[in-house]
């Protein structure tokens, strides 16, 4: 965990425990590199490469973010399974609080992850196991509560969670927390409405260009961004190679990419995700945020994985410059 420390209030016994707080899903990745670019049928094809690590959009958020000196607490359910253990263990490794994960025993496993990496696609397949067996009754809103910042991720995976996420997010929001959201994709690719009335409940949304586009029902980046306006006090969009934007009122803010030479982009979104509500949860400047998720998201494409370049404490120092 990244020893920067942050600067303590005066009065330290009304802080509350955490800086962020997430509930959502915790699995691993199995990302295959070297691919044939087409994947025919009844062949036995080779990948060249291939990564086990730290998957899942919430559990990457996280541990990203506690590798950026936030404090974090964590909640999901995950299976008394090898896969599991390892998920759990990583996550705890990176200096997450987990003492809130549930561990299940049962027929249902842990979920998993397998990405396909090709040269300028992927494929992601995804076994979501207990990622959809999270509820209601397995969270501890209190320990939730007892934070600074409220974030969810993964809202269309987590189908036993999502007919309350609004409710958990408008009682978050009573308890005095920020809240933020990124849905990352719907497998099903519908984007219901109820969507719409979940973010009544939040601060910061953050999706990418087609998210945004997709959970605002057009096809134009732009009607996108004032429809989602009407919900949302601030939508930050990511937009790959061509940076960041943020839209909040009638003010708008755009931050470049920063360039690197990328190993892959899985987690990027994600990446970046961590370093905006690493400086957002400061109270910094909106410009600020941008460039730190921008950070963020170009520090985890330089190594395989969501996590793996966030795991080297002095690499990431170095690399997101002094706070």
């Amino acid at each position: 965990m990244n020893s920067r420390s942050r600067r303590i209030p005066t009065e330290s016994r009304t802080m509350p425990r955490f800086d962020v707080t997430i509930a959502g899903e915790l699995n691993l990745d199995l990302i295959l590199y070297g691919l044939p670019e087409q994947l025919l049928p009844e062949r036995e094809l080779l990948a060249d490469r291939m990564m086990l690590t730290l998957g899942s959009s919430s559990a990457i958020v996280a541990h990203n973010l506690a590798a950026l000196g936030s404090r974090v607490g964590f909640q999901s359910r995950i299976g008394d399974d090898p896969l599991g253990h390892i998920a759990l263990e990583r996550l705890k490794e990176g200096g997450v609080d987990v003492s809130r994960v549930r561990v299940v025993p049962g027929a249902t496993t842990t979920g998993l992850t397998v990405i396909l990496h090709h040269e300028s696609w992927r494929n992601i397949l995804t076994y979501s196991g207990t990622i959809a067996e999270l509820t209601w009754d397995d969270l501890d809103l209190d320990y939730l509560a007892d934070s600074r910042h409220f974030h969810f991720s993964s809202y269309y995976l987590q189908r036993g969670l999502r007919p309350r996420v609004g409710e958990l997010l408008q009682t978050m929001k009573a308890r005095g927390l920020t809240t933020s959201l990124d849905t990352n994709d719907d497998p099903d690719d519908r984007w219901d409405g109820e969507l719409h009335e979940v973010l009544r409940h939040v601060d910061v949304f953050l999706p990418n260009e087609r998210e945004a586009c997709k959970a605002a029902r057009t096809d134009d980046l732009e009607t996108a961004i004032q429809r989602l306006s009407e919900f949302v006090p601030l939508v930050v969009v990511k937009l790959g190679k061509k940076g960041t934007l943020a839209q909040r009122g009638a003010e708008r803010f755009t931050a470049p990419s920063q360039e690197v030479t990328p190993v892959d982009t899985v987690g990027a979104g994600d990446s970046f995700d961590a370093g905006f509500l690493d400086e957002y949860i400061r109270g910094s400047d909106l410009s600020s945020c941008l460039a730190s998720g921008n950070r963020g998201g170009a520090l985890s494409t330089t190594r395989p994985g969501g996590t793996e370049a966030f795991r080297d404490a002095n690499y990431v120092a170095r690399f997101m410059g002094p706070r």
